[in-house]
């Protein structure tokens, strides 16, 4: 047997990683710093309603999406790949959240025809309710 192929345990320890925490600590910092920004943007929006839900929802949605990054980025280990590997994991979930809003707003237009041209809808919305009296003191069948 040739002595070059046997791996000797010296060679095992050589090729250790090294391991740096202060990505990882700094990575959860400004998760944590975004988070405690997005609480305090809702608590001062019930407090007090100082901008509109929708802009407040758009605001929200890109904290979110920041903090998806740097998770994607630091603990999934695509922010030291190439482009490419990253470009294939980003396309899929991207044409995946386009698949979500198109389904969302393809059933809210559709609930919003069915409300508007169902004749029966129609019919039973344009039907007065007429409101009938009963005595007080009328009895209920069956009770005695």
């Amino acid at each position: 047997m040739d002595s070059a192929a046997i791996a000797t345990p010296q060679t095992h320890h050589a090729d250790k990683h090294s391991f740096d925490t202060r990505i990882i600590w700094r990575t959860f910092w400004i998760l944590t710093a975004i988070t405690i920004f997005e609480l305090a943007m809702a608590i001062l929006y019930y407090e007090t309603d100082f901008l509109p839900k929708h802009i407040l929802n758009g605001v929200f949605l890109i904290m979110t999406l920041a903090k998806a990054f740097f998770i994607i980025a630091e603990f999934m280990h695509l922010g030291h790949e190439i482009k490419n590997l990253v470009m294939t994991t980003a396309i899929p979930c991207l044409l995946f959240l386009w698949f979500v809003i198109a389904f969302v707003s393809d059933g809210a237009s559709f609930r919003h025809l069915r409300n508007q041209y169902d004749r029966y809808e129609l019919e039973q919305s344009k039907t007065p309710v007429h409101k009938t009296e009963q005595h007080p003191e009328a009895k209920k069948p069956g009770v005695e």
